[in-house]
């Protein structure tokens, strides 16, 4: 019995013997399954190569301005937001008025002072994007960062000068 057991035997079609196609069937399994894995990990790398982009990267103050239909790439979106890139980067822990769902004019008044003084900030000279650790993104798909110039937050800045306050993770009212 064993002996026929390692017999190849021809397959009822005529074709090669099924231990044959079988192994051809599985070598072909491992060289597809070979193949995704070897994408995978290509994948997994490109991933890590602009994850790593996003974990410390330089702004040009030059090319920076306020958001709006012409500038999408690199501007000043409010106090606490840009866009570097075309990709939105949320100022990680802190909190700037609001300059377009505002509850009251103080709210939009302050928050345009505090998109002014970032943009002035940020123009003032070269500026990092640093990845902290943590979550790498908010709920919104915005990249949390620390803006710095050397090694000073541009968020503690805008908060010292009152434009901002420490991000507590609750959502308070700016108006009085």
């Amino acid at each position: 019995m064993r002996a026929n057991l390692l017999r190849l035997r021809r397959a009822p079609s005529g074709g090669p013997p099924r231990r044959r196609r079988f192994l051809r069937a599985s070598v072909l399994r491992l060289v597809l399954l070979g193949g995704v894995a070897a994408a995978l990990v290509v994948f997994d790398a490109l991933e890590i190569e602009i994850f790593r982009e996003w974990r410390e990267a330089l702004l040009d103050p030059a090319e920076f301005t306020l958001c709006g239909k012409a500038n999408r790439q690199n501007c000043v979106i409010d106090g606490d937001t840009i866009r570097h890139n075309g990709v939105v980067v949320r100022i990680l822990g802190i909190d700037a008025p609001e300059t377009r769902d505002f509850e009251c004019e103080s709210e939009r008044a302050l928050g345009r002072r505090a998109t002014r003084r970032l943009l002035e900030l940020i123009n003032a000279g070269p500026v990092a994007v640093v990845y902290r650790g943590g979550r790498d993104a908010d709920k919104y798909g915005r990249k949390l960062r620390v803006l710095e110039r050397d090694g000073r937050s541009l968020g503690d800045m805008l908060v010292a000068e009152g434009l901002a306050r420490r991000w507590d993770g609750a959502n308070r009212s700016w108006c009085r």
